[in-house]
C-alpha cells in the first residue's frame, strides 16, 4: 500500500517512472478522461510535451498500473524553481497514495537536479486538488497574485467536461468520421 492510501481502497501494484514522448498517447487519453481538465492546444499538443520532456527529461512522472497509465505529472524547472503542471489520477485510482507517490518521485528528481523550491498552480474550483495539496502540507500563498500574457493567441485553454470513455479494445478498425 502506498503512504498516503485510504486503507477502504483496494491496493494497487503501481510502477512510477519518468514519462518519455512514446508516452504522451496514453497520457493525453488520461488527461481527456478527467473532468474539468484544462488542456492548451498549443503548450499540450504532443510537439510541445515532447519538446518540454526534452528540457526536463528526468522530472516528469507517469504511474502505470497493468500496463495502463493511471497518473502523472509534468515536472520542469529554470534552474532554480521546478514546477508540477497537469498532475492527475485516474478517478478510480484516487485515494491510494498513487498521486503521492508520484510527487515524491518528481521531488526526488528536482533534489538530483539541485532545485530547492516548487511552484504549482491549481485552479480555486479544484476541490479535489487543493485538499490534495493541503493534505501533503504545501503551503497556499496567499501573498501574491498570479499573472500570465499570451504569446500565441491559438493557446487556448479547454475544459474536460465530460470525460472520455475508455474505448474497449475490439479486433475491427475504428469507423472514420464523416464530415
Amino acid at each position: 500500500m502506498h503512504k498516503g492510501a485510504d486503507p477502504k481502497n483496494p491496493p494497487v501494484h503501481t510502477h512510477i517512472r519518468p514519462m518519455t514522448a512514446h508516452d504522451y498517447e496514453k497520457v493525453h487519453a488520461l488527461w481527456l478522461t478527467i473532468k474539468g481538465f484544462g488542456i492548451r492546444s498549443v503548450d499540450d499538443s504532443e510537439e510541445n510535451i515532447v519538446r518540454f520532456l526534452q528540457r526536463n527529461p528526468h522530472t516528469s512522472m507517469i504511474a502505470e498500473a497493468d500496463g495502463e497509465v493511471i497518473g502523472s505529472i509534468l515536472c520542469g524547472h529554470d534552474g532554480r524553481t521546478g514546477c508540477f503542471y497537469h498532475v492527475c489520477v485516474r478517478e478510480d485510482m484516487r485515494r491510494r497514495g498513487i498521486g503521492l507517490s508520484m510527487v515524491e518521485a518528481a521531488v526526488a528528481a528536482l533534489k538530483r537536479e539541485h532545485i530547492s523550491k516548487i511552484s504549482l498552480f491549481a485552479f480555486a474550483d479544484n476541490v479535489i486538488g487543493n485538499a490534495f495539496w493541503e493534505h501533503c502540507g504545501w503551503t497556499k500563498r496567499d501573498d501574491m497574485n498570479n499573472y500570465e500574457y499570451g504569446l500565441n493567441k491559438e493557446n487556448v485553454t479547454t475544459f474536460v467536461t465530460e470525460p472520455a470513455k475508455k474505448e474497449k479494445k475490439s479486433g475491427a478498425p475504428p469507423v472514420p468520421a464523416e464530415g
